[in-house]
């Protein structure tokens, strides 16, 4: 229970990642806004944190949209009455393809909900932290948001601006007692993970070569990080990348 009556919230908690990590807030103690644009599947969401014993509040939102992203920090503050985490989570990625055959439509597609969508989520969440004189924000990032990869251009260079939004955010706060911090997963087992496999042609056996762990990992090991870095385990980290990846960016 490290995060006892804190205030959580995460967007794009309705599947994979963020909706791992919504139930890892709630069992932590936490109580759980979470936002994402598919009602029913958020509604299933809050019936599991709830029958674990969790509050919490589903909210209809696209972060790309900035009066969703501002009423959805609203609603948390008239609900719960502060906000102490936020996880940044909601993000896309665009087809895989090299470079040149990449359309404009799919880039500015991918960069208003992985950049725009986390600027718009940080300015509102840190003008509520502010206030309070503390909080702990959480952004998604991934390996590729470290180095670069064959035919998702798009998304790496959204995931290296993730990184850069991070860092230079947690020196903006690190004196106003506001941690930012970035999670980096690598090859995760998510409907995004298997698009993406898809779209490659290949299989889940292609990590055993890529992984030295030789195996993807689970959306319930990167929420654990995550919590980890909400909570005052974490009180002395900010602006720093946290690779949840199997050693494959080592190996």
């Amino acid at each position: 229970m490290i995060l006892k009556n804190k205030v959580a919230l995460v967007t794009g908690g309705t599947s994979g990642i963020g909706k791992a990590t919504a139930l890892a807030f709630g069992a932590a103690g936490a109580k759980v806004v979470f936002s994402g644009r598919r009602e029913a599947e958020g509604e299933a969401t809050a019936t599991l944190i709830r029958d674990a014993g969790a509050e919490c509040l589903f909210v209809r939102s696209d972060v790309s949209i900035e009066a969703d992203v501002q009423a959805l920090v609203e609603k948390t503050i008239a609900t719960y009455g502060r906000l102490d985490c936020a996880f940044n989570n909601a993000g896309i990625e665009p087809p895989t393809k090299p470079l040149h055959e990449q359309s404009i439509e799919d880039f500015d597609k991918v960069m208003s909900i992985n950049v725009r969508g986390l600027f718009l989520c940080m300015k509102y969440e840190i003008q509520q932290m502010l206030s309070q004189g503390s909080g702990a924000i959480v952004n998604t990032s991934s390996v590729g948001g470290l180095f670069g990869f064959p035919s998702f251009a798009p998304y790496v260079a959204s995931k290296h601006a993730v990184m850069g939004l991070t860092r230079s955010a947690a020196l903006d706060y690190a004196k106003q007692g506001i941690r930012i911090n970035a999670v980096n997963p690598g090859p995760i087992e998510t409907e995004m993970n298997d698009r993406i496999l898809e779209k490659m042609g290949a299989t889940v056996d292609i990590f055993d070569s890529i992984v030295p762990m030789g195996r993807m990992g689970q959306a319930e090991e990167i929420a654990q990080a995550v919590v980890f870095l909400c909570s005052d385990a974490a009180s002395y980290i900010t602006g720093q990348p946290l690779v949840v990846d199997g050693g494959a960016t080592v190996s």
